[in-house]
């Protein structure tokens, strides 16, 4: 996820000629980036014991062609196990990535990706030389030196934040944490810190500002690296489709947005004295999906949803966050990307990527200001669902067709955010992007967890006797009754994932089960309501949400002994 700019070879590439021996390679003249016939970006994206993933980027600067082969050679004993948007094969030490039948044409200035997975043991070398088509490429691996997925670009930032590095512990959520009975087994998990309001930046009800979560991160900090994880959610007119999250800003304050909330935001991250923590924001939950899912004519649109829609102020107020916090070298953004019961959908998964797209693409913004996307963020969706999968039938009858999956083309989080990812990077997001899976509450561990499938009685017995999500519908998002802690946070955890997160902190309510007066600008949303018996949102089927909540991110100690007593792994 580095900015890397491709840079001149600083030495002669050493090619194998026809014969075998070694001759040097004529050096592309210094003239300028048209005099390079091919630019090739290399990065080790995740890395551990026994092996990696690496994605690929190819830049023709030649005639434009109809078909390409990439080629280089490993030092070591790295061994490519599989591979995606190449044709790729190796002999020995050889490795060739030859075009796809979809990808063949590859114009005058024109880039292809690629990626693959591979084995090694001892030293995880980087090529030192690629061709394309025969030809001598010029190389920006931006990996310094491959080890662990950490790499970095000239600037000093990383392809992963959280590859090496420790994540802050917010002090405040750690001692809320260790005052419930059994919470020390997790009170020195990292969290999120949530900037929800203007008033959250200078510390609002006696609690911490940012510069006080910042400073408290560098006493953590140590001599080694420290992600500090930051929630920037207070977009005008925000979470139009959920009224207990509603916030301070009306649909029309976009300036005030701008002003009063980035603008501040950016200064504190851009001073010097924070410059070595790695400053991970995710940005605006649960806004840009509801462009996409809550408007116009479906049954699930809303008024509010169709007025931010149309005065463009999601699109406007994710760009501009983008754009000045991506410009500060140490901040790593991570864009909300819903979930899989959200936007799984056919209908609603390629044009998600398509509306991030424009809108990381606007506000002086570009995709290279976005390292990730983050998924699951306040939900409950299972990360890997192991008894059925997307492809099984049941008597003849799809998995899709069941109740609980009802079409979608995902089952869990970790499958739908590799995808999800693959489709970003097919609308022009940068191929080192990678993604953060929120497992704060989506364990669903304890006694009701089950062990195997499901009864073939029907494909609805087979999917929800197997199912670990034991929500009542995918919909539900509201203070889940059943819920547990899930993976507890940790670096590289799968391909193209960057890290499981807890941004979530679990303990914190989602909403109120009543209504509650307050100066926050939150909403009473029937969702959380465990006597609500629902809406086109969730097929109008009961909340499951757990009674006697407080206000959305104050702390509900019911809950958080629930997703203690649940969680999965087990604490």
């Amino acid at each position: 996820m580095s900015r890397t700019k491709s840079a001149l070879l600083g030495a002669l590439v050493l090619l194998a000629g026809a014969s075998g021996t070694a001759v040097a390679a004529v050096p592309a003249a210094p003239a300028g980036i048209a005099a390079i016939p091919c630019t090739v970006d290399y990065k080790v994206q995740n890395q551990w014991d026994t092996g990696f993933t690496a994605a690929v980027t190819v830049t023709n600067n030649s005639a434009a062609k109809t078909s390409w082969a990439v080629k280089w050679a490993y030092a070591g004993n790295q061994k490519v196990t599989s591979g995606w948007n190449a044709k790729i094969s190796q002999s020995g030490t050889a490795v060739t990535a030859a075009n796809e039948t979809y990808n063949g044409t590859l114009a005058t200035g024109g880039s292809v990706s690629f990626g693959f997975n591979a084995s090694y043991s001892g030293t995880n070398a980087l090529p030192t030389s690629f061709t394309l088509d025969g030809v001598t490429c010029n190389v920006d691996d931006g990996s310094g030196g491959g080890g662990g997925g950490g790499g970095s670009d000239p600037s000093g930032r990383v392809d992963n934040p959280y590859a090496g590095a420790k994540v802050y512990v917010n002090p405040e959520w750690s001692a809320k944490a260790a005052a419930e009975t059994g919470g020390s087994r997790i009170s020195n998990q990292p969290t999120g810190v949530w900037l929800d309001r203007i008033a959250a930046i200078n510390g609002a009800s006696g609690s911490m500002g940012l510069r006080a979560h910042l400073d408290a991160a560098l006493a953590q900090k140590g001599s080694g690296q420290e992600v500090v994880q930051l929630v920037v959610y207070d977009l005008p007119g925000r979470d139009c489709a959920a009224l207990a999250s509603n916030g301070e800003l009306g649909p029309t304050e976009i300036d005030k947005y701008k002003t009063q909330f980035i603008d501040p935001i950016a200064a504190i991250l851009a001073d010097s004295k924070y410059a070595s923590l790695r400053i991970v924001t995710t940005i605006e939950i649960d806004s840009l999906p509801n462009l996409v899912t809550n408007t116009g004519s479906r049954a699930t649109a809303t008024p509010q949803c169709d007025t931010m829609l149309a005065n463009g102020n999601y699109v406007k107020g994710v760009g501009y966050a983008l754009a000045k916090l991506g410009a500060i070298p140490n901040v790593y953004n991570y864009l909300d990307a819903g979930h899989h019961g959200w936007i799984g959908w056919d209908d609603n998964f390629a044009p998600s990527a398509t509306l991030f797209k424009q809108a990381a693409t606007s506000e002086g913004a570009t995709v290279d200001d976005v390292a990730g996307f983050i998924t699951n963020t306040a939900n409950y969706s299972a990360l890997k669902e192991n008894n059925f999968t997307i492809n099984d039938t049941v008597n003849g009858t799809s998995v899709r067709q069941s109740k609980w999956v009802d079409w979608n083309r995902y089952v869990d989080e970790l499958s739908f955010a590799q995808a999800f990812r693959n489709q970003l990077v097919s609308v022009g997001f940068n191929s080192g992007i990678g993604m953060l899976i929120d497992t704060s509450r989506n364990g669903w561990g304890g006694t009701a967890r089950p062990t195997g499938p499901g009864a073939t009685t029907s494909v609805d017995t087979y999917v929800d006797g197997g199912r670990y999500d034991r929500r009542i519908h995918v919909g539900n998002w509201c203070n889940q009754a059943g819920a547990g802690l899930g993976e507890r946070p940790q670096a590289s955890p799968a391909t193209g994932i960057d890290a499981y997160v807890w941004m979530k902190p679990p303990g914190e309510s989602d909403g109120s089960s009543s209504a509650i007066a307050n100066d926050e600008g939150k909403g009473f949303d029937r969702m959380c309501d465990p006597t609500y018996t629902g809406n086109p949102r969730n097929n109008n089927n009961m909340s499951g949400a757990l009674p006697n909540a407080p206000l959305s991110g104050h702390w509900f100690s019911a809950q958080f002994q629930q997703l203690m007593t649940n969680a999965y792994p087990p604490l």
